[in-house]
Order: structure tokens, then sequence, then C-alpha cells
């Protein structure tokens, strides 16, 4: 059996825990470790119920707290060599003791988890995509990606699970008040995914093997969940999945979601 449980999904921060077999793993550090603490607790579990920790990219909202989970922790953190020795992020002390490379083109086994990335296009340091494999089930997640690439579409058409960005509504965004500049970093190809994109990814990369879809990184500013929800749900009633087919669901940005059965 895999579960997953999203504590945090958004530019506030980022955390999700993923379990297999009772035997559990972190994607990026965004919550404090007293959060972190409350919600893994109020789900029966402890800072014991995983052995790692996968970094995407270094931005704050998804590595804000992995120095403290490090120092206070000792987790292994695996990323990419890049990211290790090319973000000052990623520089402390307390992170190099726990560093784990990942190696390219080839799956990791952490755990009982086999673990592969591929990269996408985002305005990080270096930003990655996961393809994780145990217990019989495939899981991709994808934050944060800036458009979608050819990798990203064909892991996600082998994963019976996929976490994908839906960021911002197009109209919301253009006529909300950010400035032009930051309006143009989110909306062309290094920044982030919008709703409309992230459909056209769903129509591409649903296969009759797909049971769940959760939108990840909402925008607080240019985006709702309805909005996101409503886009992804026109994608799949497109493609003549029944209702309740595949478990659809957006990801909030301020409250844990419930430990999902995957």
């Amino acid at each position: 059996m895999m579960r997953m449980q999203s504590l945090l999904s958004g530019s506030s921060g980022n955390c999700y825990y993923l379990e297999a077999d009772g035997e559990g793993l972190l994607i990026d550090a965004g919550v404090s470790l007293r959060a972190l603490k409350k919600v893994l607790g109020e789900s029966g579990l402890g800072y014991d119920s995983f052995s790692s920790i996968l970094v995407t990219h270094d931005h704050m909202d998804h590595i804000r707290n992995l120095g403290s989970y490090c120092k206070r922790l000792c987790k292994r953190v695996y990323a990419t060599p890049y990211l290790f020795v090319n973000s000052w992020a990623m520089q402390s002390e307390h992170i190099k003791a726990c560093r784990a490379d990942l190696k390219a083109d080839a799956w990791n086994e952490i755990g009982g988890f086999k673990v592969r990335y591929f990269e996408v296009p985002h305005d990080a340091t270096q930003t990655v995509g996961y393809a994780i494999a145990a217990a019989g089930h495939r899981f991709v997640i994808m934050t944060d990606i800036g458009r979608m690439t050819p990798e990203a579409l064909s892991w996600a058409r082998q994963a019976d699970t996929v976490v994908i960005e839906s960021n911002y509504d197009v109209d919301m965004l253009m006529g909300g008040p950010y400035p032009h500049d930051l309006k143009m970093r989110i909306c062309q190809g290094n920044g982030h995914l919008s709703n409309d994109e992230c459909a056209d990814a769903i129509r591409s990369f649903w296969h009759p093997g797909l049971r769940n879809i959760f939108l990840c990184h909402l925008s607080d500013n240019n985006n709702t969940p309805k909005l996101a929800f409503d886009s992804a749900a026109k994608a799949l009633s497109d493609l003549g999945v029944e209702q309740g087919t595949v478990h659809l669901r957006a990801l909030s940005r301020r409250e844990p979601s419930p430990m999902l059965v995957l």
C-alpha cells in the first residue's frame, strides 16, 4: 500500500510525505519542525516514520527548513550533485553532513523506494521532478514546472498517481496587481504552470491505469481551488473519463490534506 499526505503546497511552503508498506520519505522541507511534528502526529506518525528527504529545487518555499531538519533529525538528504555544488542555499554544514547524491538516468534505491529524477524548466539553480516506484505503485511529482516536457509527460504516462502544478488562471494573473515583469516571469515557460497548461498535460498523459491526480502549488492571488479543479475535471471529461474513475483533488496552500491512500 502507498499513502501520501500534503503538509503544505504553495509559495508559503511545500512538503509532502510519501509512504509505502510502512516506510516513509519526505519531498521538500518547506514547513517548520513544529508543524511537521504536529501534522505527522495527527496521522499517528513521528520523525522516525521517514528516513530520507528528497529535494526538488532550492527556492526557499521548498527548503526553508532543510537545515533545521538536518541539524535536529539527521536524515539523509537526496538531491542532484549539481544542486549540492551550485546552490548557495545547500551549503550549510548541517546539510552537507546529510548529503546523498542522486545518480542521473538511473533508479536510485532509497530504502524500499526506487527514485528517479528528471529535470524540469523553472528559474531555480536546478529543478527536478521525481518518479518513485514502491509497493507496486508508480508515483510522479512535478511541482514548479514552467512548461511540460516530453520526459515529464513520459513518466506521468507510466504513473498511477501524478502530483502536478496548477498554479494560476491566466485571466486572474493578467488582470491582477502583479507588476508586468513578475507576470512574465510566471507565464513565459520558466516559472509556473497555468490551469490551462495543466489541463492540456492531463489530456496528454492520461492512461487507463491512472488513479489519482493531485493539483499542487496553487497561487493565492491568481487562482482558486475551484478554477484549478474545474479545469482539470473538464480535461478528464473531454477524454471521456467517467466521473469517479480518477481521484482528482486540489491540494491546499495552508492546510494539510488527509492521509491519502493511493
